[in-house]
């Protein structure tokens, strides 16, 4: 089997990801990862939130073991907004699954205790949910 280089994979890969729907979006770091969150989150919400508010979501997103933030991305999050008002924040739509926003992005990096790089990344409401890493065509896995 003839190799066939990375970028070839990814770059198929994406093109066909975006042929059946998926937005790319170029997201390189952290920082424009989150605030493509933000930016998602508000549109399949209809709402603006707030640099706090949205703080307040990061904060309940990241809590408890892989189960518990599978639960918490199927409910919705009761948020208090500055001025008082109670909404609820929708993260993933199940039972209409294609009022969801699916964007593809590639060759994200993310440092945490080790510094990753993400071939490929699917997101959903602008949730990081997939991470594909892509080898060569031709090559044995070790």
């Amino acid at each position: 089997m003839p190799h066939q280089p990375e970028q070839i994979l990814e770059d198929k890969l994406v093109k066909q990801l975006g042929s059946i729907g998926y937005s790319y979006v170029e997201l390189r770091h952290e920082a424009e990862l989150l605030q493509n969150l933000k930016e998602q989150l508000e549109k399949h919400n209809d709402v603006l939130l707030t640099g706090n508010e949205f703080l307040q979501v990061l904060n309940h997103l990241d809590k408890g073991n892989v189960f518990e933030r599978a639960k918490i991305l199927r409910d919705k999050m009761q948020l208090t907004k500055e001025n008082g008002d109670s909404i609820y924040i929708e993260f993933i739509n199940q039972e209409q699954w294609c009022k969801n926003l699916f964007q593809v992005t590639q060759q994200v990096a993310i440092e945490g205790k080790y510094k990753n790089r993400y071939d490929v990344t699917i997101l959903i409401n602008g949730l990081p949910l997939v991470q594909i890493e892509l080898k060569r065509r031709g090559l044995e896995l070790k």
